[in-house]
């Protein structure tokens, strides 16, 4: 990998644009390269999941970098995380959607064969479906293991990369802490949470 994972998810989020994630099994191979991501700290972020601190849910994302934090999302779709930062402070990165780049066919199959390409991948759960991880993932070491892997895609021009505030999360929505590529048909559409109030910027 080209990106040091060992900084804040904000400084690492950007860098992972364009990276691409790998799962094989006996399915087959899936490839999806990241095109929107998002970054949560730990307690001083109010939306991390360890805003609270360390719990036996969470503890993958206090370390070390470069492992795969897995979690449902309102007990419905798994959720792919990477973890960065120093080991023993919370940080990570959501991958909010992607591109198939490699076995479309198998992906298709887990999304349902009327989906369209764009959509494959695009939102965090969908991601995760296509890509065929669930809670087992939770903890992969994404740089050693042989069925999960992230490596260097194609370079990302600094131009086409934007910056926003966070989807559907009620605290600390505004953190200008979302990452994506500019007209890309796969980054998700951005939905402010119902619940959401002004909070203080990072």
């Amino acid at each position: 990998m080209n990106v040091d994972l060992a900084h804040p998810a904000e400084q690492v989020a950007p860098g992972l644009l364009g990276a691409v994630l790998t799962h094989e099994n006996p399915e087959g191979i899936v490839s999806i390269a990241i095109t929107e991501t998002e970054a949560y700290s730990g307690t001083a972020d109010p939306a991390s999941h360890a805003y609270r601190g360390q719990t036996p849910r969470n503890a993958v994302m206090f370390g070390p970098a470069g492992h795969l934090y897995v979690y449902r999302s309102h007990g419905l779709h798994w959720c792919a995380n990477v973890v960065t930062g120093t080991d023993g402070i919370a940080s990570a990165v959501l991958i909010r959607a992607g591109r198939v780049v490699e076995g479309e066919d198998l992906a298709r199959k887990r999304r349902g064969a009327k989906v369209e390409s764009p959509r494959l991948a695009r939102g965090p759960g969908n991601f995760c479906q296509a890509l065929g991880i669930t809670a087992e993932h939770n903890g992969t070491d994404l740089l050693t293991d042989a069925s999960v892997v992230l490596s260097e895609g194609e370079p990302v021009p600094a131009a086409l990369i934007r910056v926003g505030p966070r989807v559907g999360v009620s605290k600390a929505h505004d953190w200008q802490h979302r990452f994506y590529l500019a007209g890309d048909p796969t980054v998700s559409a951005y939905r402010l949470s119902p619940r959401a109030k002004p909070s203080a910027g990072a």
